[in-house]
């Protein structure tokens, strides 16, 4: 075979490799968001059913409980989502990626689904830049040259949120 016919075979495999995970990437995108806005209704859910918005629930003061040793608790803690809701009281909920419902404590359903929470939003963000490299790398290669300019996905994808 002719070494330049050789190259771009190559340089397509490699393309169309690097297109692969960078749908995959995306799909996986769809997907943690599915998963976020499910948590966040059961989140609400939760606390309805405790009649507490994250708001409404004073949040305690653990930084003067630690300085304060050998006293009795001055202020009672109190969690966010459970408010005065009987923490001990059990719930029904399906774990994620499975059929299984299991009745556990109120306080631990909803500590659960927060800490799951927070995992899905680090994915997220690493799935973003996972997806920015992938479409910069495509673009260089001039696979998206008909429809976008690597310069114009290069400015994109250097852009960075910075906190006032």
């Amino acid at each position: 075979m002719d070494p330049g016919m050789e190259q771009l075979r190559q340089t397509l495999v490699e393309v169309e490799t690097e297109a692969e995970e960078l749908f995959l990437a995306r799909h996986q995108l769809v997907e943690n968001d599915r998963l976020k806005n499910a948590n966040r209704e059961a989140l609400t859910a939760l606390r309805r059913r405790a009649q507490t918005t994250k708001s409404s629930v004073p949040s305690p003061f653990e930084a003067v409980m630690r300085e304060i040793e050998g006293t009795k608790e001055l202020v009672k803690e109190i969690c966010p989502t459970c408010g005065d809701h009987d923490f001990k009281e059990h719930t029904w909920m399906m774990f994620p990626g499975s059929d299984i419902f299991v009745r556990m404590p109120f306080h631990a359903a909803h500590t659960t689904l927060e800490k799951d929470q927070e995992r899905l939003d680090y994915d997220t963000k690493k799935l973003q830049s996972y997806v920015k490299e992938k479409s910069l790398l495509i673009s260089e290669r001039g696979a998206l040259a008909d429809r976008i300019s690597p310069d114009i996905v290069n400015s994109l994808i250097t852009l960075t949120d910075t906190r006032k």
